[in-house]
């Protein structure tokens, strides 16, 4: 038996605190993945990903741990009843025979919150007023008095999960929902919610390992859900005790309190040398967004700056960019086409190919108009919104050339590469009529870019031949072995198609 204080009393831990059992995790569309990965990293087991949730397995310190430590959980469930029910007199019996006084008292609140489906429970709130009449039935009968109804802010929070005739009861542990971090102390108009922000940033893959940097960011929500990953802060860190599960009669204060200690000697015990920034335009919400920042002391670790996206460049170096524009639904504005064309004229013109940029947006016309093809499309919820999260890959010349370069194994030329365009004139293999990769136009090297992987000079696709200089007539030579390339199907060196002169190795 192990022996533990708690309240300054010894007491006996009892054995079904160290028990695993079934739990559910629930989340928004599209960040079950996500979420299974958290649940994953802090120890739980038989992981399965269900719509808008995560069913596992694991201990109490683990509903603890998941509680505290989960950036894209709203709620920890516990299942604690499963039945049958084939009408509404069936459910009321097997409701009121739960030990429900083994579970809260008289003088406790609650609510229930129910989900139906099938033919025979068609009405999930006729479900949950025969659950409530049920459970307060049986306290009358046995104590004289009932627990109360408090849909608001109840000490317990039940929900009642019924598919065809099979039943599930579910006590919620984390009470308010988990995007409640407890760190807004002031509001934009449109503010994203906390858990969606935190799964944007881990959609991206983001591992704390570049800058970050949000362009619009309103009151600060993505620039404190990334701080608090970089910093390696728990997500209910500033929530304080607002938990429900502290109220259960099962609840263990020196379980929790070891858990949480746990969690918190890792704040800051990862190096991040990176910076992250915030702009928006709106000096009244940037102010929330400082006041935000200081509540939580990251104030000195986030940089803000107020100014039009347009005008504010990105920190220097390799940079996360994920932003939460206008869609035009709470935020008015008057010409959003026009903004969104605005955001890919900046994201090509301030932003280079160290920048990789996120953004999420529900009005689905408006995105055609930021001239960039997305690279990743991923479906989200906003509230009732249903919403597109776009990943847009940025780099230097046309999208054609990327693909084309990606496809042969060769990397596009960059600046300060030999046979660069910047610095000699080459560039990168068009995809014309001929196929042909141009040569250096300035007559100075007379060089042709070779694929970086294989050292070979590329050829026509239709004809097999080189191309040469075309001001010397000179044949590029491979940059590693000094051979010139030949035709693949003669043999022979090209011709200077301007000249008719063969071609000479500029070596020999």
């Amino acid at each position: 038996m192990i022996i533990q204080k708690q309240n300054g009393k010894a007491v006996p831990m009892q054995n079904s605190f160290k028990e695993k059992f079934k739990m559910v995790a629930k989340t928004m569309m599209g960040l079950e993945e996500v979420l299974a990965d958290e649940l994953r990293a802090i120890g739980a087991q038989n992981i399965e990903c269900i719509n808008r949730a995560v069913l596992f397995e694991g201990d109490m310190r683990l509903l603890y741990r998941a509680n505290y430590t989960c950036r894209t959980a709203l709620a920890i469930l516990k299942p604690f009843a499963q039945f049958e029910a084939n009408n509404d007199q069936e459910l009321y019996d097997q409701v009121y025979r739960i030990k429900w006084e083994k579970i809260l008292d008289v003088d406790c609140t609650f609510m229930i919150d129910s989900t139906t489906s099938g033919e025979i429970f068609t009405h999930s709130y006729f479900a949950a007023l025969k659950t409530k009449d049920a459970i307060v039935d049986r306290f009358r009968r046995n104590f004289g008095q009932r627990p109360s109804i408090d849909t608001e802010n109840a000490d317990y929070k039940f929900n009642l999960h019924i598919r065809d005739n099979q039943v599930t009861l579910l006590i919620n542990s984390s009470g308010d929902s988990l995007h409640k971090r407890g760190y807004r102390q002031a509001v934009g108009l449109a503010p994203i919610n906390e858990v969606l922000a935190a799964g944007m940033i881990k959609l991206t893959g983001w591992q704390c390992n570049t800058n970050f940097y949000d362009p619009m960011c309103g009151s600060g929500t993505l620039l404190i859900e990334a701080a608090m990953m970089a910093m390696n802060i728990p997500a209910q860190y500033y929530r304080g005790d607002r938990f429900a599960f502290k109220r259960w009669k099962e609840f263990n204060l020196g379980e929790w309190k070891s858990v949480k200690q746990e969690e918190d000697r890792k704040i800051g015990s990862t190096d991040f040398d990176y910076e992250i920034w915030g702009n928006d335009i709106d000096l009244n919400v940037l102010s929330q967004a400082e006041k935000n920042l200081q509540f939580t002391k990251l104030h000195k670790d986030v940089m803000l700056f107020n100014g039009s996206f347009e005008d504010q460049d990105p920190p220097e170096g390799r940079t996360l960019i994920v932003t939460n524009p206008p869609y035009g639904e709470r935020i008015k504005i008057e010409d959003l086409n026009a903004m969104y064309q605005q955001l890919g004229d900046t994201f090509k013109r301030r932003y280079g190919k160290d920048c990789e940029v996120w953004l999420i947006t529900s009005d689905f016309e408006a995105m055609k108009h930021i001239g960039l093809k997305p690279s990743k499309k991923i479906p989200l919820l906003n509230g009732q919104l249903d919403c597109r999260f776009l990943q847009f890959e940025l780099f230097e010349g046309s999208l054609k050339e990327n693909r084309a370069a990606r496809s042969t194994g060769a990397s596009p030329v960059e600046e300060g590469d030999t046979g660069a365009q910047g610095d000699t004139g080459v560039s990168p293999v068009k995809r014309g009529s001929t196929g042909a990769s141009p040569v250096n136009d300035n007559g100075d090297t007379g060089t042709l870019p070779v694929n970086r992987n294989t050292g070979a000079s590329p050829v026509n696709r239709n004809t097999g031949v080189s191309p040469v200089n075309r001001n010397t007539g000179i044949l590029p030579v491979n940059r590693d072995t000094g051979a010139s390339p030949v035709n693949k199907s003669t043999g022979t060196l090209p011709v200077n198609r301007s000249t008719g002169a063969k071609p000479v190795n500029n070596n020999e």
